[in-house]
């Protein structure tokens, strides 16, 4: 492991050596808009897993990649749309952008940056918008050297509509982008309840991986998996429940207990997942369009009327 020269004043990005030449790139503290990147390095050059937020952020990932390699990055694979892990593509050179279909489709149809009045104010720097240029349906294989690695589509909605994830077999490392987050509270507004705990259970635990690297957050085992889980199914039972009583998505947030997880950070996307959750015990399909403004807006309420804190 390496210290990378912290530049936000909340916790010091570090690479962490998960396999031989396979890297994490963790950024503290993993709230909103601070995400997990990571790479392979082999002779011929590097191949990436998502970029960061800011150019700032993303520079700094450029410069950790040169500690370890004077490769260039040949490749650079997006695990879905969201702009923590897109917004920085534009300042990887020559490198061919990997996606989902509807990751190209979905970072176009977000546009540049924005945060307020939902996220408090951010310094974006020059980003310029780069979506995928090498899209697939299902998955696509690529290769550092002799050692594979599979990008795979999850098949259905789950944090987003467009998740895939990195998976090294012969390692037993998987980069799961944001079906993931260590510490921090999933998110599956965009996405699916329903879809997240499928993917889970069927697509990711199966694969049986010793080392995840989380969209969020440290590095960890499966264990990891049980625990995203049960939050998931947190936010079924509390949408039932409120749904019966008549109370709406913000109004059983603000009644639920959290219990255990009330340690995890971003606690006011409880009421986005509620937003989803009710959507679907309506019968809206997985990843199905809800109002997604509103359910932003009411978070923000959740959170005292203050936008979210974003430290990117």
């Amino acid at each position: 492991m390496s210290d990378v020269p912290g530049r936000d004043g909340h916790g010091e990005p570090r690479l962490e050596e998960v396999s031989d030449g396979v890297f994490a790139y963790l950024q503290p503290d993993g709230t909103w808009w601070i995400n997990n990147t990571g790479f392979l390095t082999a002779e011929r050059g590097v191949i990436s897993v998502d970029a960061c937020s800011t150019e700032r952020r993303t520079r700094a990932y450029l410069d950790a990649i040169r500690t370890v390699t004077d490769r260039p990055v040949r490749t650079l694979v997006n695990t879905h749309h969201h702009g923590d892990h897109t917004f920085g593509n534009y300042l990887f050179s020559g490198a061919t952008i990997v996606g989902h279909e509807r990751t190209r489709e979905s970072a176009l149809a977000w546009g540049r940056p924005f945060d307020e009045p939902f996220w408090t104010k951010v310094e974006w720097g020059g980003v310029e918008v780069e979506p995928p240029f090498l899209t697939y349906t299902d998955g696509v294989t690529l290769w550092a050297g002799d050692l594979r690695c599979e990008v795979r589509h999850v098949g259905t909605a789950a944090h987003t509509t467009n998740d895939s994830i990195v998976w090294i077999p012969e390692r037993r490392v998987l980069f799961c982008g944001d079906l993931l987050f260590n510490g921090g509270t999933p998110f599956v507004m965009q996405g699916s309840v329903a879809g997240a705990i499928r993917v889970l259970e069927e697509v990711v635990a199966p694969l049986d991986a010793a080392t995840i690297v989380p969209g969020h957050g440290p590095v960890a085992g499966p264990e990891l998996i049980g625990r995203v889980l049960g939050y998931l199914r947190f936010v079924q039972a509390t949408a039932a429940e409120g749904k019966a009583a008549g109370l709406s998505p913000l109004e059983a947030a603000r009644e639920a207990d959290l219990g255990d997880h009330a340690e995890l950070t971003d606690a006011e996307r409880i009421v986005g997942n509620l937003h989803r959750a009710y959507a679907e015990l309506d019968g809206l399909e997985p990843g199905g369009e809800i109002d997604a403004a509103t359910a932003l807006l009411e978070m923000v309420d959740y959170n005292g009327g203050r936008p979210l804190t974003c430290r990117a």
